[in-house]
């Protein structure tokens, strides 16, 4: 494994699963990271042993509870800085607040921008993610960004189960681009729900393009959180004459009501990754399969380490 300079891998709270796995795809340990909590709730970090030199590979998704964990993320990375570690990637396999990526109207911020000079600031010398919600956050950054795509374990997963008459839909047209790719790969037809959002995590289907009757879909999106939108484009798709339904989604958020509105829905199994802990105990019907994308990001760890390719993992 090392090349240059001996690697290094930490986790912080929000996710010590997939860490575990990336790690062990490594065949390396975790190295051990105090993160704590001062009696006021001020994050404390130490870490006991010595990392001058090292080539850090620091993860950490900022997902719920998002300020907690980007807070220990950005804190550890001080540290770590602070320690005169040689290069800090700071692997995100969530990428929290890249919903705030535009000013969709007046007075609002853009909080992905925001966290991303957070981010460089603490001292992060590259980033490794997967599937941002937005393609554009990555010029966010001054420094460089790998993106990884879940497409790479979805579509081997989606293949092995040989679904007939598969057609693969977009929930909306931002996501076509997405859905045309998992299309191709599956040599499946494509449609497109054409949506308005009236409101966050609330939205109104109004048109599918496309022929979906007679056909087993599968609807690919990159978050799943409320399960609104994932619902009504449901709804509508059986109407359309749609035989099945199943969702492909890298992240699976799963806030508030949303598996009991799945439960209450026509889909029957959401494929999601491990890029967020998902606790099976609330999912009773068993409608959630998580996939997991650890070895992936361990290949990309192991290829940044040791400077070669990271793009040919996805031809």
């Amino acid at each position: 494994m090392m090349k240059h300079h001996p690697i290094k891998i930490f986790s912080g709270n929000s996710n010590p699963a997939i860490a575990k796995e990336i790690a062990d795809y490594l065949g390396i340990e975790l190295s051990h990271i105090d993160l704590g909590r001062f009696s006021d709730g001020e994050i404390s970090c130490y870490i006991p042993d010595n990392v001058r030199g090292s080539d850090v590979f620091f993860i950490q998704s900022t997902c719920a509870p998002a300020n907690e964990n980007l807070m220990e993320l950005l804190i550890a990375i001080d540290t770590l800085k602070r320690s005169s570690a040689t290069r800090i990637t700071a692997v995100i396999p969530y990428f929290g607040y890249a919903r705030q990526d535009r000013k969709h109207k007046p007075r609002v911020p853009i909080t992905s921008k925001l966290v991303a000079d957070l981010l460089e600031k603490a001292g992060v010398s590259r980033i490794l993610t997967m599937d941002l919600h937005a393609n554009q956050i990555q010029g966010f950054f001054d420094i460089p960004v790998d993106h990884l795509y879940s497409s790479a374990i979805f579509i081997g997963f989606i293949r092995s189960l040989n679904i007939p008459d598969l057609c693969v839909v977009a929930p909306d047209v931002g996501g076509a681009e997405r859905a045309r790719a998992y299309s191709k790969r599956l040599d499946a037809p494509l449609a497109i729900v054409d949506k308005r959002r009236e409101q966050a995590n609330e939205s109104e289907v109004m048109n599918i393009v496309g022929n979906v009757k007679n056909k087993n879909v599968l609807i690919v999106d990159d978050i799943i959180d409320t399960a609104g939108t994932i619902v009504k484009t449901a709804e509508a798709l059986m109407t359309k004459g749609a035989r099945s339904i199943r969702t492909a989604i890298t992240h699976g958020v799963l806030s508030g009501p949303a598996i009991d509105r799945i439960n209450q829905s026509h889909i029957e199994k959401v494929y999601i990754t491990n890029t967020i802990p998902f606790n099976k105990e609330n999912d009773p019907k068993d409608r959630v399969q998580v996939l997991s994308v650890a070895n992936l990001f361990g290949e990309a760890i192991k290829r940044t380490h040791e400077e070669t390719s990271i793009s040919s993992l996805f031809i």
